[in-house]
């Protein structure tokens, strides 16, 4: 009887929490990754990046890096001075904690100049859900009296059932 009645309450509690929203993870240049050559306005265009979502910049260490800048600094090219802006692992993971615009160079000589930099807004808010399946579908489609009604009537089975 415990069960019976440990499992209806799960099922109530799992029926009404509300939808999980998971972030993405989005690797700058795809299979390309960070590096000359890449067109990182083309690769950001039809993406979305909301709060929570994170980037990762794959590159050569000896021979890239990341710094975080200004949108002025970006529009010029400006790599700043203070080295705790800049990123340098080759594997660098950036979480997208605020929204707004997020401007990214690459540090080394001549590299921003020849397109190694990434533009971005992040919006606030959550990512939209996934494409629906079945039973989401149909959940969607019914009434908050179709659904009171049926947690209901759930309810009194299980009760019955006990």
């Amino acid at each position: 009887m415990a069960v019976h009645r440990s499992l209806v309450i799960f099922a109530i509690v799992a029926f009404m929490a509300p939808t999980i929203s998971l972030a993405m993870d989005y690797v700058v240049g795809d299979d390309n990754g960070w590096k000359l050559e890449v067109n990182y306005t083309d690769w950001a265009k039809d993406k979305q990046f909301y709060v929570g979502d994170t980037l990762l910049f794959k590159y050569n260490n000896a021979s890239h890096n990341v710094y975080k800048v200004t949108g002025d600094d970006f529009n010029s090219c400006n790599v700043p001075s203070n080295n705790s802006l800049g990123l340098f692992t080759g594997n660098d993971k950036i979480n997208l904690a605020a929204a707004g615009k997020k401007w990214y160079i690459c540090g080394f000589t001549g590299h921003c100049n020849q397109g190694m930099k990434l533009k971005i807004t992040v919006l606030d808010g959550t990512a939209p859900a996934p494409p629906p399946n079945a039973a989401s579908t149909l959940l969607a489609k019914a009434t908050n009296f179709q659904i009171m009604l049926g947690m209901t009537l759930s309810i009194a089975a299980a009760l019955i059932m006990v």
